[in-house]
């Protein structure tokens, strides 16, 4: 039999001349696709990646002496991940940043429906002003803008100051809900002094007619890096977890949620000498090293990291850090969302 004329060819053929008159309706055949569209186990399309702070450090600082913080609004390099270039996200779900801000210089204020964090690596003297608040910026603090809340930048101090900016822009992208608007003032006018919002909300009280739903960010804008640091030496004693170490997540105090409704951040301290079994989530996660030095190694990719250094592990690959000294890692993700529509899961291997 010819095989060009035989029964399999020619239902084939007439298949696909039926999905080229069903594609003019705007129509596709789903057993085509159902494969790629519910898979087995997730397949993303991010890899793992790292960046090396002490290597890149100088293209942050070169970028501002080419551009002003007011010219820019936010003078950020973003962290692409290698395989979504060009879509301004780290991974899938999250966006990644470096953000500088020299001596003198004001990022004015603004807002938008995107949630924020903000984690200090590099300099002193820079501050955070939340909703009528300022905080100190200080190395290793861990920072929110919740969304639609007025925020802006300043550096008051004599050095530059590189923090790491983490948003939920995909998110919000792929939603199509962005909004945002520029304040008509560059800087906010104080309404609280320093520290008002972590006395009200953050030592275990909340002001007496205050009922925040379950799913409203917290009002405790800045996690300070000292007491995170305290936290986890304090419950530093007895057996680490194998795949964790010792880690915390951050919360809002007032409900135990997320701090943000999108993001989830986490703390851990690995002890010198410790090396975490292999685990993986279905949230991928960007990783920074507070303090220490070690390896990773995720997936099939292995590299060393010291302080400051970024690195991120995509949905459902495995992770395995091995510390050299005492190492302090802080970590974000997009579990709240996982979390909340039933959808996470993680493997202890």
């Amino acid at each position: 039999m010819d095989t060009a004329t035989s029964p399999k060819t020619a239902a084939k053929a007439e298949r696909y001349e039926y999905y080229s008159r069903i594609s003019a309706e705007n129509m596709t055949p789903l057993w085509e696709v159902l494969s790629a569209l519910v898979p087995p186990h997730p397949r993303t399309q991010a890899k793992p990646a790292i960046w090396n702070y002490r290597q890149v450090r100088e293209q942050v600082m070169e970028a501002g002496r080419l551009i002003t913080a007011e010219e820019a609004e936010r003078r950020v390099l973003i962290l692409e991940n290698p395989a979504l270039r060009g879509q301004s996200c780290i991974t899938q779900t999250l966006y990644a940043g470096l953000q500088l801000i020299l001596p003198g210089e004001v990022a004015p204020a603004h807002r938008h429906t995107q949630s924020a964090l903000r984690l200090v690596l590099d300099g002193e003297g820079a501050y955070t002003a939340v909703d009528g608040e300022r905080t100190t910026m200080r190395r290793g603090d861990f920072i929110i803008t919740p969304a639609w809340t007025w925020h802006d930048h300043g550096n008051e101090g004599d050095q530059p100051v590189v923090w790491l900016d983490g948003l939920d822009i995909p998110i919000v992208r792929f939603l199509d809900a962005g909004f945002a608007e520029k304040s008509e003032d560059q800087t906010q006018r104080p309404l609280r002094p320093e520290g008002d919002a972590l006395a009200r909300y953050g030592a275990n009280m909340v002001p007496l007619d205050y009922a925040p739903r379950p799913t409203d960010p917290t009002k405790v804008f800045v996690y300070p890096f000292a007491r995170t640091r305290e936290s986890l030496k304090a419950i530093a004693h007895g057996a680490p977890d194998t795949h964790h170490g010792f880690k915390l997540r951050y919360v809002n105090p007032a409900t135990g949620a997320s701090p943000m409704p999108t993001i989830g951040a986490f703390a851990q301290h690995l002890p010198a000498g410790f090396q975490t079994k292999p685990y993986r989530s279905t949230d991928a996660t960007v990783y920074v090293c507070l303090e220490g030095a070690g390896h990773v190694k995720v997936g099939e990719n292995h590299w060393r990291f010291e302080e400051n250094d970024v690195f991120v592990v995509p949905s459902w690959h495995s992770v395995e850090v091995q510390a050299e000294r005492d190492t302090i890692l802080f970590s974000f993700s997009d579990r709240p969302v996982q979390q909340a529509l039933g959808l996470w899961r993680e493997q202890r291997l």
